[in-house]
Parts: C-alpha cells; sequence; structure tokens
C-alpha cells in the first residue's frame, strides 16, 4: 500500500524537509538515486548492484522514483524489450544532496565503524589493570570504607 503523499507543503518551517524525505526516503531509492547519478541503467543492471532488493520492491520505488518526476524510464519496442532508466533533470538537481549524504556517511558512520571494529579488536587495558590488582574484576561489589565483610 503507497503512503500518503504530501498535499500541501505549507504547513510548517520544517515541513519541506519532511515532504523531500518522504519524496526521496525508502529502503532502496537513495541507492537507485546514486547509481543513477553514475549512469543510465537497464532494471537487472539496478538489481545486480542492489542484490539484497527484491524485484517487486525495485519495481515499485522505480515507479514512484518516475511519478515524482525523478527518473525518466525509456521503453524500446524490440525484441526482447529494452527499458532503461536514467535521472531527470529534477532528478539530476539531487546530485548535491545525494553526495552531501555520502560525504556525511564517510565522515561519521564510516568512521564510527571502524573505530568499533578496532576496539573490538585492540585489548582493552581495563583487563591488564585488574589483572594487576588496581581494578576489581566483572561483577563483584566494592566493600565500604570502614566495613568488615558480614557472613
Amino acid at each position: 500500500m503507497p503512503r500518503p503523499r504530501h498535499e500541501r507543503f505549507d504547513c510548517s518551517p520544517g515541513c519541506p524537509v519532511e515532504a523531500t524525505l518522504a519524496l526521496i526516503g525508502g529502503k532502496w531509492k537513495g541507492l537507485v538515486l546514486w547509481h543513477l547519478l553514475q549512469d543510465t541503467l537497464r532494471f537487472n543492471e539496478i538489481r545486480r548492484r542492489l542484490p539484497n532488493v527484491t524485484q517487486r520492491m525495485l519495481t515499485n520505488q522505480l515507479r514512484e522514483l518516475e511519478s515524482d518526476g525523478f527518473v525518466i524510464r525509456t521503453v524500446y519496442t524490440q525484441v526482447p524489450p529494452k527499458v532503461e532508466y536514467s535521472l531527470s533533470t529534477r532528478g539530476r538537481s539531487l546530485e548535491p544532496v545525494i553526495l552531501a549524504l555520502k560525504e556525511w556517511g564517510e565522515a561519521h558512520v564510516v568512521q564510527a565503524a571502524a573505530g568499533e571494529r578496532q576496539s573490538r579488536e585492540t585489548p582493552s587495558l581495563s583487563g591488564a589493570t585488574a589483572a594487576a590488582g588496581n581494578e576489581r574484576p566483572p561483577g563483584s561489589v566494592p566493600k565500604a570504607a570502614g566495613h568488615a565483610p558480614t557472613g
């Protein structure tokens, strides 16, 4: 079931952002737009570049992008049929937005993932200090100062 579309864009100061995200949001639209920035592609070429997308989902995303004026679908009358997808002028106008998303992702998501990987691969110092007696073992209860253990 398609999601409801905005009918008016004068609702609030943040409304154009919401409307834009509604138009280009979705799990696969951003990636489809990214690949179409590079070249005109046939359906199966897009599908090969997005191996986890189902045929039905890709078809729906391309139809929405076409109906919103971002993608041009060109059908060639030949046997077998040939259909190509390319960006319209409106779709090309998203290039700085998509490139900005890519740069932000490289700076924040990719670096954060690399940092997490590095922290998992590098032994922590807490294990070494606990072994040296400078830190309590995990799960132990600290002793209260001046109190003898009960039991």
